[in-house]
């Protein structure tokens, strides 16, 4: 009977326990998708300061995320420092990890002032300051394109709170470099790494491709992909793409369909970004019909089109005088979500006009009345 007791006592606290669990967890999701449907960005933050008060939701890092890139994207930074600062008050703020996603949300939204006057705050606070907190510094100096700062940054204030930078820093760095056009200060940095003990990965490797495959740099991106594979860092869709793009700007069409073969042999599967560097290839090549086999192998995969994409190819489709091509071209994109320009269909509008045939004309017409992402306006040219 004593036994029973003890185990219905047992069985209730835990029930008890589970039970509360779930109730929190329910508050929680209530409060996020409060917060994710509400449209008025004034609502928004004073919904989203009265949900902070709950310990839990303090926790949820995406809806902190989600949250502040909408409110980067209306451009109301003044709402941004107002959630973010209203975030100070509560105990989190002894916690590293806390400080660190606010000073990388402060980065995101190019506020890099805000983000080190958390940094700062975390010494009164008394809040230890690791190699957690000062890459995120970095990043935030980075996204707020604080490139003159980032070198000082990495090399001086590192030294003065003795924090020994990690990978993330050096791949951080070295993004920084490479936007600033300081590709060989971001070579160097990979020799600094592997000196100091540290295994660049594909991070590194990408970032690097990326500034000099980009910036015309192609010898010194080769070195760095026979270094890549040196080191057993197997290249990924981004490298690849990286690479084609490269020989693209090099004119080397030919050896980047040799790529495409060699990325079919390694098992990548080609994305949008993929197909678009060899259309973008054919199209400076002055070839028409090899573009658009790529825009049919593109329609085929389980990639779609993307703006760019029709960005290079209805031009060059009017220029070659191919009018059924642009007309389905534009019929595909004004049929989507893809926001363009009319500057882009206009010429189409007027090629066909031109031809007389006005049917098609009207049809694409429609077509962007039918929109309701944007207003595009484009006219039917008069006979």
């Amino acid at each position: 009977m004593y036994l029973s007791r003890i185990f219905r006592s047992t069985f209730c606290t835990a029930a008890s326990a589970t039970s509360g669990a779930a109730t929190d967890v329910g508050i929680v999701k209530s409060l996020s998708n409060e917060v994710f449907k509400e449209r008025s960005h004034k609502r928004l933050v004073e919904k989203f300061k009265k949900a902070s008060e709950n310990e839990r939701f303090r926790t949820k890092a995406g809806i902190y995320k989600s949250t502040v890139r909408r409110l980067v994207a209306a451009k109301n930074f003044r709402f941004v420092e107002e959630i973010l600062e209203d975030q100070k008050k509560y105990e989190d703020m002894s916690k590293e990890g806390f400080n660190a996603r606010l000073i990388s949300l402060y980065g995101t939204s190019r506020m890099f002032d805000n983000a080190r006057k958390v940094f700062d705050e975390m010494l009164e606070r008394k809040c230890a300051r690791t190699v957690l907190s000062f890459n995120a510094l970095l990043g935030a100096c980075v996204n707020s394109k604080k490139f003159d700062e980032v070198d000082g940054l990495f090399r001086g204030l590192s030294k003065e709170l003795q924090i020994e930078p990690d990978l993330v820093s050096y791949n951080t760095v070295m993004k920084a470099f490479c936007e600033m056009g300081s590709l060989d200060s971001a070579v160097s940095l990979l020799d600094e790494m592997e000196k100091k003990g540290l295994e660049p990965g594909l991070i590194t490797f990408n970032t690097l491709l990326n500034g000099l495959y980009a910036n015309g740099r192609f010898d010194v991106g080769e070195r760095i992909w026979g270094r890549m594979k040196e080191k057993n860092v197997k290249p990924d869709i981004r490298s690849y793409n990286e690479k084609l793009l490269g020989l693209v700007l090099e004119k080397r069409i030919k050896d980047a369909a040799k790529v495409a073969e060699e990325m079919k042999s390694d098992g990548i599967e080609f994305d949008t970004y993929s197909y678009n560097a060899l259309i973008r290839g054919f199209v400076d090549e002055d070839d028409l019909e090899e573009a658009k086999g790529w825009y049919d192998k593109l329609k085929k995969s389980d990639c779609k089109p993307d703006k760019y994409t029709f960005k290079r190819l209805i031009p060059f489709a009017v220029e070659k005088g191919d009018l059924a091509f642009a007309f389905e071209l534009c019929k595909h994109v004004l049929s989507s979500k893809l926001l363009v320009k009319e500057a882009l269909i206009q010429p189409v509008l007027d090629a066909l006009a031109k031809e007389s045939k006005i049917n098609e004309a009207k049809k694409l017409v429609q077509l962007s009345k039918a929109r309701r992402s944007d207003s595009l306006k484009l006219k039917l040219p008069s006979i």
